[in-house]
């Protein structure tokens, strides 16, 4: 089944946090990981991993590995090849992201998903056949 919605890595770290400041959009970030029509790349798998392994996130030391291989097991992962990373290139000059940005757009877009849940893009633009919705914005 090709997912409808492609989560952003800081979904999965408000998601997970203990850090006070992440209080806000915890439920709103776990309400979105309840659902069973998301997917994720290998980048945001390692991206997560590295994140929230950090001291001000409040994790056990080993709560970040333990994530990622419940989701690798759980959720459809498009992993990130050389054919891919070219078209994030080719994305990030025509649009002026970042490259870890349109990766993550690539890859939404390989796995199929319409939809990238993330809040580091503009909320209800789109990119190819995705559109990013921030879901924090009322």
């Amino acid at each position: 089944m090709t997912p409808l919605y492609f989560l952003d890595t800081n979904i999965l770290i408000y998601a997970t946090s203990q850090a006070a400041n992440h209080a806000g959009k915890r439920d709103i970030a776990r309400r979105w990981m309840a659902r069973g029509d998301w997917g994720l790349s290998t980048q945001v798998l390692m991206e997560f991993y590295a994140n929230a392994r950090l001291p001000r996130h409040g994790l056990p030391p080993d709560a970040p590995r333990r994530m990622v291989e419940s989701l690798a097991r759980r959720r459809p992962v498009q992993a990130m090849d050389a054919v891919l990373v070219l078209e994030a290139l080719q994305l990030r000059e025509r649009y002026l992201l970042s490259h870890w940005d349109a990766a993550i757009l690539c890859a939404a877009q390989r796995m199929g998903a319409r939809i990238l849940i993330s809040e580091d893009m503009n909320h209800g633009q789109v990119f190819g056949m995705v559109q990013v919705r921030n879901p924090f914005v009322a």
